[in-house]
């Protein structure tokens, strides 16, 4: 039969089956006898309701057990926040404050705090593991299709760290995995409106500013309090079955570009040579128009000047111009002037020797006579002189 049922056994409370609801006070004296046998009391019948000795003794440790739990439970809400780091504080799961280095309190089973480093410098890394159980390359995720439909084999690694706590804690559930996609994302974007020359070589600072601005505008879209401090190309190839067509291709690249500036040297050698040159003919050509011009207008000056002369004395210009002329005549060619009046020698001269030392030295200054040359001429002449006499005389006899 049901213990609830009328006639039924006892009841759980202590009464028998037929009795009504177990008394309130009866329950609360049961209980504090207990305690009080717990606290060394005993915890018999012998005690009278309502105010015994051993009654108040329990009351009393009551209120130690209830004190002792409220000392723990405020030591328990203090806690200590390190200066790298915020607290963020929830009530039963929702978000209350932020709170910054220090010590604090909070009431423990009703408030909770979750500490985030904010100082610190996270690494995230795409296409390789530098530590960890996969170290290397991860799968295919340094494989990017570049604008050019090539394959590149590209590795990053991006420096972060947390912007804001509270995003950091309540609006993802993985921050840095997400961080890493994104990341991964922006690259795949960037390198693919990329041509894979331009990310191998002069491209590369491009590249990792371009990935950095689209990382951190998804991160602000979707408000997960992260930061893009850096981000770093690693190392940027072809893939390893292409590498020695690649490297063939870079160094015929390289082999141009070592040609195209020996060229531009040998024309920046060149070019100001012939500028001079021309500004020098240029010059040359100037010099020369002056003074061609200064000497015609010098003889047009002269003879305006001998007109007017020779309209005011008509035959002495004439004289004076036929000497000039035969001045300038004589001037260049041989002569020999003699004064044979007055003397009644004969003097020899040897022309044929004078004008073949003429004909010899044309163009060229003759050398002055050797002391020789000066004696022979003189014995001949003395010579030639003696015979004279002697025919003179054979004529007068």
């Amino acid at each position: 039969m049901a213990w609830n049922e009328p006639g039924g056994g006892r009841d759980p409370w202590g009464g028998s089956g037929d009795q009504g609801p177990p008394d309130l006070d009866q329950v609360i004296r049961n209980l504090q006898n207990k305690l009080g046998g717990m606290f060394g009391r005993g915890g018999g019948g012998g005690g009278r309701a309502g105010g015994s000795p051993a009654g108040g003794l329990s009351g009393r440790g009551i209120g130690l057990i209830l004190g002792v739990v409220a000392a723990l439970w405020a030591v328990a809400g203090f806690y200590i926040i390190d200066p790298a780091e915020e607290g963020v504080v929830t009530r039963f799961g929702r978000y209350v404050r932020t709170e910054g280095a220090g010590p604090h309190w909070l009431p423990y089973f009703i408030e909770a705090v979750q500490k985030v480093n904010v100082q610190q410098v996270r690494t995230a890394e795409i296409g390789f593991r530098s530590s960890g159980r996969t170290q290397g390359v991860v799968g295919s995720e340094s494989l990017m299709l570049t604008q050019d439909e090539n394959i590149i084999d590209v590795k990053f690694a991006i420096q972060y760290r947390v912007k804001d706590a509270r995003d950091f804690v309540f609006n993802a559930v993985d921050p840095d995995r997400l961080l890493r996609d994104v990341t991964e994302s922006a690259v795949r974007e960037t390198v693919g409106r990329s041509t894979m020359d331009f990310v191998i070589t002069e491209g590369r600072s491009a590249v990792s500013s371009s990935v950095q601005e689209l990382a951190q505008a998804t991160l602000d879209a979707f408000r997960v309090g992260l930061v893009v401090t850096s981000v770093n190309m690693q190392d940027a190839q072809p893939p390893a079955q292409v590498q020695e067509s690649f490297y063939d291709a870079v160094k015929a690249r390289e082999d141009e570009i070592r040609f195209r500036n020996e060229a531009e040297a040998y024309a920046n050698e060149i070019l100001p040579k012939a500028r001079g040159d021309a500004d020098a003919m240029r010059e040359q050509a100037a010099a020369y128009r002056a003074r061609v011009v200064a000497v015609a207008e010098g003889d047009a000056s002269r003879f305006v000047s001998v007109l007017e002369q020779y309209r005011k004395a008509p035959q002495v210009t004439r004289e004076r111009l036929y000497l000039d002329a035969i001045e300038a005549v004589l001037s260049n060619s041989s002569k020999v002037v003699l004064e044979s009046q007055g003397s009644g020698n004969l003097l020899y001269l040897p022309l044929d020797k004078l004008m073949d030392r003429q004909r010899g030295g044309a163009g060229a200054p003759a050398p002055p006579p050797s002391l020789d040359d000066a004696a022979r001429a003189a014995a001949s002449n003395s010579e030639a002189m003696r015979r004279s006499r002697e025919d003179l005389r054979r004529r007068d006899r």
